[in-house]
């Protein structure tokens, strides 16, 4: 009979393509590793995976095999969840992704006080970029993702949480810093910073303007950044513009306040979300966390009616 920790062999020598490595994050040695999933071939009488490439591949029959494979444990962690959400004790672990432009902002607010709410759930967050976390939870190394939204794939599930105004930055010596507010055609004109590819920030505000993906503003070098914080202080020493999401300026000093600028109405949002799976078995944690973002943002952030969501896909 194949046991689930078999499986779980199977689809740690898939991610990692070797079975040294499968085997030390699965805390086992890699003889023993390699043993259990020859039973498992030796059950089914078929080859998982062709050993005599490098890095290791699963044959035709095998890839069927390990996609079954990851439906039974995404199942068995579904059953693990259900169990866990009947027991008083809230306990467990919780993989988080988040995007950069999220994590300087978000984190301090909603990270401490959970653990703190919540001591026996252990809370792991990384930041990476949102293509690496869609990548990530289907391939179940993460549990949900924190980043913007909608992303339009059919394999996740989107929960949105709130809703930042998307504003503009600028310099008190570039024209747009004595406009009131800014229209969608003021940021096609020079001196804009830009953040780097990867970043659906830097799409949305492409998306904003159909500005065209190599656009080349009058700047004094040219530099684009994967920082918010990077490309505003960039403006306030080389002059020009950026455009920052809302809870990237609501800390600033009374006299950057000014520097601040808001687009007519309808004003440009973006959709901030956790997401996570169809599979996702641990719905209790996401329910808790996902109130505790929403108890630590600014109370205006949870009005869609505020603006129009920008799309960046």
């Amino acid at each position: 009979m194949i046991s689930i920790i078999q499986l779980e062999y199977i689809v740690a020598v898939d991610t990692y393509r070797h079975f040294a490595t499968a085997a030390e994050k699965c805390f086992v040695t890699q003889p023993t590793l390699s043993m259990q999933i020859k039973k498992v071939e030796e059950a089914l009488d078929i080859i998982i995976f062709d050993r005599s490439k490098q890095p290791v591949i699963p044959t035709d029959a095998g890839k069927a095999i390990i996609a079954q494979a990851k439906l039974v444990l995404q199942q068995f962690k579904k059953l693990e969840g259900i169990a866990a959400d009947f027991k008083s004790n809230i306990s467990g672990e919780l993989h988080v992704g988040i995007i950069p432009t999220l994590s300087t902002y978000l984190l301090p607010l909603f990270a401490g006080p959970f653990s703190r709410k919540y001591p026996n759930v252990k809370l792991h967050v990384q930041e990476y970029t949102t293509e690496n976390i869609i990548e990530l939870l289907k391939k179940d190394q993460l549990d949900v993702g924190l980043l913007v939204t909608p992303l339009h794939d059919a394999a996740i599930e989107e929960k949105p949480l709130f809703y930042e105004e998307i504003q503009l930055y600028t310099h008190q010596d570039h024209p747009l810093f004595k406009q009131p507010t800014v229209r969608m055609e003021d940021i096609t004109q020079p001196g804009l910073w830009l953040l780097t590819e990867g970043h659906c920030f830097r799409h949305q505000v492409l998306n904003l303007c159909s500005l065209d993906h190599k656009i080349e503003a009058n700047r004094p070098f040219l530099f684009e950044s994967g920082s918010l914080e990077t490309l505003r202080k960039l403006v306030e020493v080389e002059g020009g513009f950026t455009l920052l999401p809302e809870l990237a300026t609501i800390d600033l000093a009374d006299e950057q306040q000014f520097q601040i600028k808001r687009f007519e109405t309808p004003r440009p949002l973006r959709e901030v979300s956790l997401v996570y799976t169809r599979h996702f078995a641990k719905q209790r944690l996401l329910n808790l966390l996902a109130a505790q973002l929403q108890e630590v943002v600014p109370p205006m952030l949870k009005d869609e009616s505020r603006g129009i969501v920008v799309e960046w896909k």
